[in-house]
């Protein structure tokens, strides 16, 4: 839809447009951030599960260390930040050896280093397997880039190894259809997602491997326990035949993202059970297989088999946080907004609070104000020509009008 613009090609925005903008803005800012206020650094929290992390390239330009909201905000003002929207099992680095002299101001006390960190190339600005910036300078429009769920790096769509864009879930407005993306790389880990029922893969995600329906109770009884140790062997005979991919899964992965996730999880994982969900032979399903990119459905975590087979499977595979859900951006994207909506109910009934403590004059002061701004906005709309733009001339008029008018009073 063109935009409108007044006589100096200058764009038009409507009051309501500019009160959209400027709320969407919030919200946008409230999900990527947690609800989190910034007032403290988050250090003395430990390793947390998900958090907003950023990246100072003025203090430490070879990318190596991260910082949490509040030393974003308070330490690290007027540097070159990138923001990296959220990682997960991080500690804040702000202030320890990575930053030489540098001290933190909120928390000065920290260990030189934390060790269970994970680091990536987002933490020099680069993204994608092409290695490029974000914003891309040398691109006139910016494209669209998709997270993965587990490297927690970001992908152009043609980077993707999908043969179109076309194929990515969308609804017919464009939006997306799943919850998690599953990068080609990281799908090597987790190629025993293929074995699970087709509820789990996102709608127009064409997987060839999925297993159309559940098998029966008796064959999960009979497969299940020898399953998830082939699981494992299996998974070191990918290892070794994709070389390179396999050997950068690992280190993308993080073998530190497991101890903190493994520690955590018992409040968020259902009880094991005994038998296993996955009754398929494992062996057979992975060597017909090759990695691709995994779209996944809401919910789809949940349907993970809990049993104490797979259970071993995962810390081994250093995955365990699958599992947890309070590791996804839908639950963290949830708790935001929750704590947004109390914010706000906070401010209203703060803001209540202040005017019901306030004189009767005091109280007649600002309604009689409110009337006055109401009064001459109102005539301010009646004189002016309709077909014209209100500029910033003419809210200055309109607050200057108020201000002699206050005198007079």
């Amino acid at each position: 839809m063109a935009a409108n613009l007044d006589d100096e090609g200058e764009q038009i925005v409507s009051i309501d447009e500019y009160l959209e903008s400027i709320e969407e803005e919030e919200l946008e800012a409230d999900l990527v951030l947690g609800g989190d206020e910034g007032d403290e650094c988050t250090y003395s929290e430990g390793y947390m599960k998900r958090q907003a992390i950023f990246s100072c390239l003025t203090c430490t330009p070879e990318g190596n260390a991260g910082i949490c909201t509040a030393c974003c905000l308070s330490c690290h003002d007027g540097h070159e930040v990138l923001e990296l929207w959220t990682k997960r099992n991080f500690r804040c680095d702000c202030g320890n050896s990575k930053f030489r002299e540098f001290s933190c101001k909120l928390s000065p006390n920290k260990d030189g280093e934390n060790t269970e960190n994970s680091y990536n190339h987002n933490f020099k600005g680069l993204y994608c397997t092409c290695n490029r910036p974000y914003p891309d300078p040398d691109l006139q429009e910016q494209v669209e880039m998709i997270q993965c769920c587990m490297c927690e790096d970001w992908f152009h769509e043609e980077h993707i190894s999908l043969s179109s864009p076309n194929e990515i879930p969308r609804d017919e407005e464009g939006e997306p259809q799943y919850e998690d993306f599953i990068c080609k790389a990281c799908s090597v880990v987790c190629s025993f997602l293929t074995l699970y029922p087709k509820t789990i893969w996102a709608a127009g995600n064409k997987n060839k491997s999925v297993v159309e329906d559940i098998p029966s109770k008796d064959e999960a009884v009979k497969l299940g326990n020898d399953l998830c140790s082939d699981v494992v062997q299996k998974d070191h005979l990918v290892a070794d035949t994709n070389g390179e991919a396999a050997s950068d899964v690992k280190s993308i992965v993080g073998e530190g993202s497991e101890s903190n996730a493994g520690s955590s999880l018992s409040g968020s994982i259902a009880s094991s059970h005994a038998t296993c969900v996955l009754v398929v032979d494992w062996m057979v399903a992975s060597l017909d297989s090759e990695s691709r990119p995994f779209f996944l459905s809401k919910n789809w975590r949940d349907a993970l088999c809990k049993c104490d087979n797979c259970l071993d499977m995962y810390k081994q595979k250093h995955i365990s946080y699958l599992l947890d859900k309070e590791d996804s951006i839908a639950e963290y994207e949830k708790n935001a907004k929750q704590k947004r909506d109390e914010k706000l109910q906070q401010r209203e009934g703060a803001a209540l609070d202040f005017f019901n403590n306030l004189g009767h004059i005091e109280k007649m002061e600002i309604l009689n104000g409110i009337a006055d701004f109401k009064d001459e906005f109102r005539s301010f709309l009646v004189s002016v020509d309709p077909s014209k733009a209100i500029t910033a001339a003419d809210v200055k008029q309109i607050f200057e009008n108020l201000k002699n008018k206050r005198r007079r009073v």
